[in-house]
């Protein structure tokens, strides 16, 4: 059952990304050797031939009853669930607390991070953007965002990625291309409130991919018809740009605090 809702959601966060969010990409993403750590540069031909099988149309989840579900692929097709399930797993604890009744708790699933409630003396939790040009200090931080009752989740090009001929590569792979995503971002953080109807931990793991892929003008396009279109699964973004700016929307702009040293400008948009 939890499959099924899985591929349900993906297929709706493909049609609302206009397809950069994509499960069917798995077949291109183990070409590129990220599955099993076999990094490689796949040959233009191979990508070609593997891109007729991303095509996320061919997943096909059918539900049979509340408990029950069957699905299909095409042939040679396959599905990369990397970029929705912790999400999903964190919905998932979202459930959890509330079925114990528990108050505040903070859970970080890899770039995933659910701030429950508030902190013991009231205050907002805060959780770091890890500053993607220092990846490997642990507190190395493009800023600060002090969240309560929030999902905040966070992808980039800076997470996964190898070297080869003097050119960097990275893991998250643009369906159109089959190339890793050649963004003006180096990282997209998507933050929404922990409604456990909503479940909007999902939402937050899937458009954060999607929308590094779209980079920074179009995915604050999608942004700001989002939020003209319907209130409800509201959400707002960090991005980190190429060019040395953090771009907070308004939402966040009284919740992030840049980090001075960290080099960044700080960017405000509405």
């Amino acid at each position: 059952w939890d499959a099924y809702c899985l591929l349900d959601k993906a297929a709706l966060f493909n049609a609302e990304t206009g397809g950069a969010f994509n499960i069917a990409i798995a077949p291109v993403v183990s070409a590129w050797g990220f599955t099993t750590d076999s990094f490689q540069v796949p040959s233009q031909a191979e990508l070609d031939r593997l891109l007729t099988l991303t095509d996320p149309r061919g997943v096909s989840p059918a539900r049979l009853d509340d408990m029950k579900f069957t699905a299909s692929l095409e042939p040679g097709q396959s599905v990369d669930l990397g970029g929705i399930a912790k999400g999903y797993a964190a919905d998932k604890l979202a459930d959890l607390f509330v079925g114990y009744e528990m108050p505040r708790a903070m859970a970080q699933l890899g770039g995933n991070v659910l701030a429950w409630g508030d902190r013991p003396d009231g205050t907002a939790w805060r959780v770091g953007v890890q500053d993607p040009a220092r990846p490997d200090e642990q507190n190395a931080f493009a800023g600060i965002l002090n969240l309560k009752n929030a999902f905040a989740v966070t992808s980039g090009g800076y997470q996964r990625y190898f070297e080869e001929g003097g050119k960097t590569y990275h893991h998250i792979i643009d369906p159109a291309t089959g190339y890793p995503a050649d963004s003006d971002l180096t990282s997209v953080t998507v933050v929404a409130e922990a409604d456990v109807l909503q479940k909007n931990g999902v939402m937050c793991d899937a458009y954060s991919t999607g929308l590094f892929i779209m980079g920074e003008e179009e995915a604050l396009r999608f942004w700001r018809n989002h939020r003209q279109q319907s209130q409800e699964n509201a959400f707002e973004l960090v991005l980190v740009t190429e060019d040395g700016r953090v771009v907070v929307t308004q939402g966040l702009a009284e919740s992030f605090t840049l980090d001075e040293g960290s080099g960044y400008t700080l960017e405000i948009v509405s």
